[in-house]
């Protein structure tokens, strides 16, 4: 492409356009795209890197001569003597409108995807100043959300347009106590792109790191030659396991995953880093990675997890078996009840191994200081990094201190250590800081992916359809490393028996070690393969009873008082019932119509003691600055933690500031089992009244400086196997409605969840109906398809997440059955409504073709053939 202006100079061309209302010039490098030039040329961070090259999630959009385009897929010399817009060139007006109408509506969550949105979105409203919510969602087909399940983003894009025509926006909350729709923790800068990830973050002397994969899920690496590479220009240093000072092996349970494979070891999958370079740039970092050179002895990978337990099949690990953990629960005399049962249905069920596609890839920044190292991590549980990376290095736990990051999406998939500890490395053998970011395609190869799970179950039921046993087992595909398999099928065997009342059990849950890529957390924790198979066993049970799949619900679902699946006795804040009053007439008006119930644990449980930690400090302006150990990944926990300060301060939400780092000790473990409200929620809650009380109606300042400590400890849980066990503190509850239309295709989805207490109306929705979509595309569409240990495609394009267009309307009815335990009552829901709806869609296809599905996902039917606009393959 030539123009009017363009020149070279030397043997790079020279490109003149006009960047956010300015004229700008640009020596691009080969090859180099419109979202690297915005980034690394202009420091331009509110376009996001989410899927370069592939341009199909959208958060890299930009306004190009005033149409939206993805600038990843942009060649940079597109753009000569054209006008390019990012969200930064956005006027002021427009920015806070923008701002206030996604905070208003709830439409931002994690908010890695934002901004790109909203640029679409003005893109769209340039050309049709009042769209109708089909227009809005059309407009946003490109654009990929894994948060929101899109309906809050569609109403801020409508109130935004509402706005511009003159309509008053419905104001915010601003009172920011507990049960109101306080704004979301900086909700204005996640909108705007202002909030740094990881990937954003810059330093002086920064330099920037890659990694070298393994090219074989099952190899002997021979050789591992980084002569070529540290010869490239601008490579600092190329690191191999020889150079790791620390331990190789690191784990949130077992010590297993080789954070770097050496010479003569074998590879266990594709995602195993060999080597890791530091270099000036990027670009030179990813050139000198891909330089190594790597000599294999290529082996054959093991890959069925139930061949995986031959005796003759090698092992993955030569220092254990490939049997990583056996969990099991047993109550009464399963042979004798089935003998004696009325109904028997036995069955087996399939569920497929799917991508968390958290819409931020992996990323670190490892920062070298005086007393060690200070890494920014965007995972799951700072403490636990701060233990790993420490002893990878070699270093004592208090030389090293991790600043959490908000995450742009995790859903589980960033409870392991991933490049935090590669990062650390290179900062320690060069001296500077370094950046070290995940493409995509390597994400989809380096973490863990949700579990694969072959479950078979045999189950009793007397004349009416009240259940009488259960005997399932379970082969759950833990792939190459432990990573949180062990605890995900406990979790299995342990919600075996669903939301329902069981005498007699009989369970046995097997994780399995093979070169897949690993298995580990993803929303639900092994809940949802458990779900589909039970709540399905019950869709036939109700037609050899003679009732509807509500009927035979209602006469199984727990109550207080009643015995969960692991034998423990039931407190109170059980909801069930009331979630299934609250979706019966929906469900037996619709045609088409699916129901499934929920429940899943809130807290780790299984005799782990748990903790709820929390700092309160005044400082001398009046503000507060909370100190808690949760990260925020788009699930609110920042937003819920200052509500309760608020609550009990009676301050405004903008005098609270949240911090997340270990320079204070309050380590509570990984986000996840939904625990963060309930055991971060007492602990703030413990904090703010010691405050309340030393200030006795005094103002903040008065005890500036001074710290406040809360605390929650949960030592009260037992394992499944305990006698008189309690296995959890808590759990959460649920009925889902999936309906179809007349074509067989998603209309609506009903969902009832109990939460307790509503502590902000507006996150709580959010959260159920991201849920649905995850389970949705969990239901019909979502698979990782690997072929010998091997992903079959790398491209997000590939994984069949559900985009806007085929997301149905969900109607959320919220049930506050007190937890005692939690705050104000409040218990965790960021799981729960991903779990039956899978089920619910099996049952509402059954309802319209007569097909009993077992197997996940879904792709043969109507549902699923109608996701995707204009694409009626199994290409999803």
């Amino acid at each position: 492409m030539t123009g009017a202006h363009r020149r070279t100079n030397e043997s790079r061309a020279v490109i003149c356009f006009t960047l956010n209302g300015r004229a700008v010039e640009a020596e691009p490098r080969a090859g180099m795209s419109l979202l690297d030039l915005l980034r690394e040329g202009f420091g331009l961070t509110s376009v996001k890197d989410g899927c370069a090259p592939e341009g199909s999630c959208g958060a890299c959009t930009v306004l190009l001569d005033g149409r939206p385009v993805v600038s990843c897929a942009q060649p940079v010399e597109r753009v000569d003597e054209r006008s390019v817009v990012t969200l930064e060139g956005l006027s002021p007006e427009i920015r806070e409108g923008w701002a206030r109408a996604f905070v208003t509506a709830g439409g931002a969550q994690c908010g890695f995807c934002t901004p790109g949105v909203v640029m679409k979105a003005e893109g769209l409203l340039a050309r049709s100043p009042d769209p109708d919510r089909a227009q809005v969602v059309r407009a946003l087909t490109g654009n990929l959300c894994r948060c929101t399940g899109y309906a809050k983003i569609v109403d801020a894009v409508r109130l935004a347009a509402a706005e511009r025509r003159g309509n008053d926006m419905p104001a915010p909350g601003v009172e920011g106590g507990v049960g109101t729709s306080a704004p979301r923790y900086r909700g204005r800068e996640i909108v705007l792109g202002e909030q740094l990830f990881v990937n954003d973050m810059r330093t002086p002397g920064m330099l920037w790191g890659a990694v070298r994969l393994s090219d074989h899920p099952r190899a002997r690496v021979l050789r591992i030659d980084v002569s070529a590479a540290r010869a490239l220009p601008g490579v600092v240093t190329a690191c191999t396991a020889r150079d790791v000072p620390g331990e190789r092996r690191q784990g949130l349970i077992f010590a297993d995953w080789r954070q770097m494979v050496a010479e003569g070891e074998i590879t266990a999958y594709v995602g195993d880093v060999l080597a890791v370079i530091a270099a000036e740039t990027r670009q030179q970092a990813r050139e000198a990675a891909a330089a190594i050179a790597v000599d294999y002895e290529v082996l054959a990978p093991v890959t069925d997890p139930l061949e995986a337990l031959l005796p003759e099949a090698p092992r993955v690990h030569a220092d254990r078996d490939n049997l990583l953990s056996v969990s099991r629960v047993r109550r009464g005399d399963v042979a004798a009840a089935l003998d004696s049962a009325a109904h028997v249905v036995r069955e087996t069920f399939n569920t497929q191994r799917i991508e968390h596609a958290f819409l931020e890839p992996e990323a670190a920044l490892a920062v070298p200081e005086s007393a060690g190292m200070h890494v920014y991590s965007q995972g799951q549980g700072a403490w636990e990094d701060r233990r790993q990376i420490a002893g990878y290095l070699r270093l004592p736990p208090d030389r090293v201190r991790v600043t959490q990051v908000a995450a742009g999406g995790a859903f589980g998939g960033k409870e392991d250590l991933s490049l935090q500890g590669h990062a650390a490395l290179l900062a320690l053998q060069t001296g500077r800081p370094v950046l070290l970011a995940l493409s995509r395609a390597e994400s989809i190869r380096f973490h863990p992916k949700r579990h694969p799970m072959t479950l078979e179950y045999e189950v009793g039921a007397d004349p009416d359809g009240h259940l009488l046993a259960v005997r399932a087992r379970i082969t759950g595909d833990g792939g190459a490393y432990a990573s949180l398999s062990d605890k995900v099928l406990e979790r299995t065997a342990g919600h075996a028996c669903g939301p329902y009342r069981v005498p007699n059990v009989d369970v046995e849950a097997r994780a399995v070690y093979t070169n897949n890529p690993p298995s580990g957390a993803m929303r639900g924790f092994g809940v949802p393969q458990a779900n589909f198979a039970i709540e399905s066993i019950l869709d036939v049970l109700s037609e050899r009873v003679g009732v509807d799949g509500w009927e035979i619900r209602w006469r199984n679902a727990l109550e207080s008082g009643d015995t969960f699946g692991t034998g423990q006795i039931l407190g109170p804040g059980v909801g069930l019932r009331k979630t299934l009053l609250a979706v019966r007439d929906v469900y037996r008006s619709a045609r088409y119509a699916g129901i499934a119930c929920a429940v899943k644990n809130v807290g780790l449980g299984n005799g782990i003691t748990e903790y709820g930690r929390a700092l309160l400090r005044p400082e001398p302006d009046g503000r507060l600055t909370l100190f808690h150990s949760w990260t925020e990944m788009g699930q609110g926990v920042h937003t819920i933690f200052r509500q309760i300060v608020c609550q009990e301060l009676g301050i405004p939400p903008e005098r609270v500031t949240v911090t997340v780092d270990t320079m204070r000790e309050l380590d509570t473990g990984e986000t996840t089992a939904s625990r963060a409200t309930m055991l971060g929620g007492r602990a703030v809650l413990d904090a703010a009244r010691k405050l309340k009380a030393a200030l006795d109606g005094r103002p903040p300042e008065t005890l500036a400086g001074q710290e406040f400590y809360g605390e929650f400890v949960v030592d009260w849980t037992t394992p499944n196997d305990s006698p008189n066990p309690v296995t959890h503190l808590a759990f959460g509850w649920g009925s889902e409605v999936v309906i179809l239309d007349d074509a067989g295709r998603l209309a609506r989805v009903v969902v009832a969840q109990d939460v307790g207490r509503i502590m902000n109306p507006i996150l709580l929705a959010g959260q159920i109906e991201g849920g649905v979509h995850m389970g949705l595309g969990y239901a019909l569409s979502e698979e990782l398809r690997v072929d010998h240990g091997v992903p079959v495609s790398l491209a997000l394009k590939d994984q069949g997440l559900m985009r806007a267009p085929a997301m149905p309307p969900v109607d959320v009815i919220f049930v506050e059955e007190t937890q005692p335990e939690g705050p104000y009552g409040a218990k965790g829901v960021g799981e729960a409504a991903a779990v039956p709806t899978a089920a619910a869609a099996a049952a509402a296809l059954h309802a319209y073709d007569g097909i009993r599905r077992t197997r996940l996902p879904m792709r043969d039917s109507p549902a699923a053939l109608g996701l995707l606009p204009g694409r009626r393959t199994e290409a999803g």
